[in-house]
């Protein structure tokens, strides 16, 4: 299921927070993202009405395991497309700021092609 790209970007960033710190709270995403409390709070609403993340009783957000997935492929097409073009010759501001743009609109048939490529270098 396709979602929006603010969202990938919400759900990659609790992976991300989460592989940094263990615990992620709203609060940590908001200072990742350099967006606003609110912002932020509306968007886990809505994570969390749609079934991406879970809140415990301290604040502590978690991935479902659908959030988890596609926060998952988001982060590894970012990794694969950032290593990609600093290999080229990018510098690594300028392959992170591309990758973080294509990373949600390459498709899944030409990013299996690039992966397979990459893989086999």
């Amino acid at each position: 299921m396709k979602i929006l790209e603010s969202a990938e970007n919400y759900l990659e960033a609790i992976l991300i927070l989460k592989k940094e710190k263990g615990n992620v709270r709203a609060i940590d995403i908001v200072k990742y993202l350099d967006f606003s409390k609110p912002s932020v709070s509306v968007a886990m609403k809505q994570l969390e009405t749609n079934g991406y993340i879970t809140r415990d009783e301290d604040g502590h957000i978690s991935l479902t395991d659908d959030g988890k997935g596609i926060a998952e492929s988001i982060y590894e097409r970012h990794t694969i497309l950032s290593q990609m073009f600093i290999k080229l010759g990018v510098s690594e501001d300028t392959a992170r700021e591309d990758a973080c743009k294509i990373e949600h609109y390459i498709s899944e048939e030409t990013f299996d092609c690039i992966k397979k490529h990459w893989n086999g270098l």
